[in-house]
């Protein structure tokens, strides 16, 4: 017991005494004269010490606003002008004129005495009281009753007649109100009952601090200090750290650095010649469309590379590719277009022209924002992140893929990894990559691969070598990581679930 009594903090030694008859915050915080949050911290130490118990309820509760306490004190407006009836009768015109009252408490007690058939109007507009209000101001009314209250009250300890009262107050302006709120019941245990018991050990005073003035004066000697509670539970405290979407983004980065890949780089805005066309996607294809793409107005075109020519000779007949191309007339216009990149894969198309034969063999990868105008729904974003890879090696095979992206897949976690014949633009072969999601028992599609097509790499690169490419949404693995059913759940920003999220290992 002395224990507890040496650890007691100022403020739980002020409400301590109160605890024996008050078992309600709002009580005790008025009887206490402690802001609320001192009393609140008082009793969360008192709760952390085993001497009280504290127990939270939500419940409705009644308080008065500004026109309650007013008509608390001076009377309802309408019982005023019954009194003032009963010794003479009034003109409307005049009682809009006197200044006890302002029009909307006239207008609102002239309703009301009429429902209770408490007044009467004459055709000259004069107001007179009846023998039913003379009866009303015999008693006090229950409205007046209940305004007289100590609030604030619970809606759920209303006696019937008291709810009746609410039930006419509550639709007049500023008179009462109802909230949700929590209350907090208060109540001692057998140690609390023991310790308050102790009064005069609780009102001991004790130092809760060292000075300066106690140090010069060796005065410490002989104060009683407190005795910090070093087992006390505390407030946790949470470190700053990265948004779990760049934690994953930086950890596949790491990855891709460990496997001996060098990063690229770009800007946001590209024209439609890198994004698209330097890719053989044709020019008619709908994701060039408005509905798909973002496209920049300012500037609105961009200047071409000179080999412009190539790309277009490939797609209008081949060129010495092997194939014949789109066929039509390639729109130099509709490559100059700038927009928002679409993918990362215009990155690996700028990478590639970059390159000498003599650079060969080389592996780059980015992890990168692309822009896509779609809806926002649970399994779409307009604004997401691409993991994008290439290999440009004349020895690179179908199976040196493969082994790169399960070697890839397994560092994020994912043990089980397939490759299913696909179908894209701009790789022959292509593959579909699946993980296997191992709550749900499913196999989960994350990204697309293949090598890319002759038409892209020969105009670009000059000659034709075995480019292998990869791509995929960073997003839905980072759902499936951690168990996410909304793509919109990532960027939710809840501080909370940021503070106590796992780290991407």
């Amino acid at each position: 017991m002395h224990d507890i009594i040496d650890k007691l903090h100022p403020l739980e030694r002020k409400i301590l005494p109160f605890l024996d008859s008050v078992q309600n915050f709002n009580q005790l915080l008025n009887k206490s004269n402690l802001k609320d949050v001192e009393v609140m911290r008082a009793l969360q130490w008192l709760s952390n010490k085993k001497v009280i118990e504290l127990k939270q309820d939500v419940e409705d509760i009644i308080s008065l606003e500004k026109n309650g306490e007013k008509y608390r004190t001076i009377g309802l407006p309408e019982i005023r002008l019954l009194k003032l009836l009963k010794i003479k009768s009034y003109s409307l015109d005049k009682l809009f004129d006197m200044a006890e009252f302002d029009s909307m408490e006239i207008n609102v007690s002239i309703g009301i005495l009429k429902k209770k058939a408490a007044i009467q109007i004459s055709p000259e507009r004069v107001v007179q009281i009846t023998n039913q209000g003379i009866k009303l101001l015999e008693k006090p009314s229950l409205e007046e009753g209940f305004l007289q209250k100590e609030f604030p009250i619970k809606a759920n300890d209303l006696k019937p007649e008291e709810r009746f009262a609410f039930d006419n107050l509550k639709t007049r302006k500023n008179i009462i109100s109802k909230d949700v709120k929590k209350v907090i019941t208060i109540k001692l245990t057998d140690i609390g009952k023991e310790l308050v018991s102790n009064k005069h050990s609780i009102e001991t005073r004790t130092e809760d601090k060292l000075t300066h003035e106690m140090l010069k004066t060796a005065s410490w000697k002989k104060k009683k200090f407190r005795h910090y509670d070093i087992k006390i539970n505390v407030p946790a405290i949470s470190g700053g750290k990265r948004h779990f979407v760049r934690q994953s983004i930086d950890y596949i980065k790491k990855v891709w650095l460990e496997m001996g890949f060098k990063e690229m780089e770009g800007t946001m805005i590209q024209s439609a010649f890198w994004d698209l066309d330097a890719l053989f996607v044709p020019q008619d294809h709908p994701a060039r469309t408005e509905q798909d793409t973002f496209y920049i107005k300012d500037p609105a075109t961009a200047k071409l590379p000179a080999i412009k020519t190539k790309i277009k000779e490939v797609h209008e007949n081949g060129a010495d590719t092997g194939s014949k191309g789109w066929g039509g007339k390639w729109s130099e216009h509709e490559a100059s277009l700038n927009m928002l990149r679409t993918h990362t894969t215009v990155l690996s198309a700028r990478t590639i022209a970059s390159l000498k034969e003599s650079d060969l063999p080389a592996k780059f990868f980015s992890v990168k924002k692309v822009y896509r105008n779609e809806a926002l729904t649970w399994k779409h974003l307009f604004e997401l992140h691409q993991v994008e890879g290439i290999v440009v090696d004349p020895n690179a095979t179908l199976k040196h893929l493969k082994g790169y992206l399960k070697e890839f897949y397994q560092k994020l976690g994912f043990e089980k990894v397939r490759m299913r014949p696909g179908h894209f633009p701009y790789t022959e072969p292509s593959l579909e990559v699946d993980v296997f999601n191992t709550e749900k028992k499913e196999w989960v599609e994350l990204g697309g691969a293949g090598i890319f097509r002759p038409e892209v790499v020969k105009p670009l690169l000059g000659i034709d070598v075995p480019v292998l490419a990869w791509g995929q949404g960073l997003e839905r693995g980072i759902m499936s990581y951690y168990k996410f059913k909304d793509i919109r759940h990532l960027y939710n920003n809840d501080l909370k679930e940021i503070k106590e999220i796992k780290i991407w290992r």
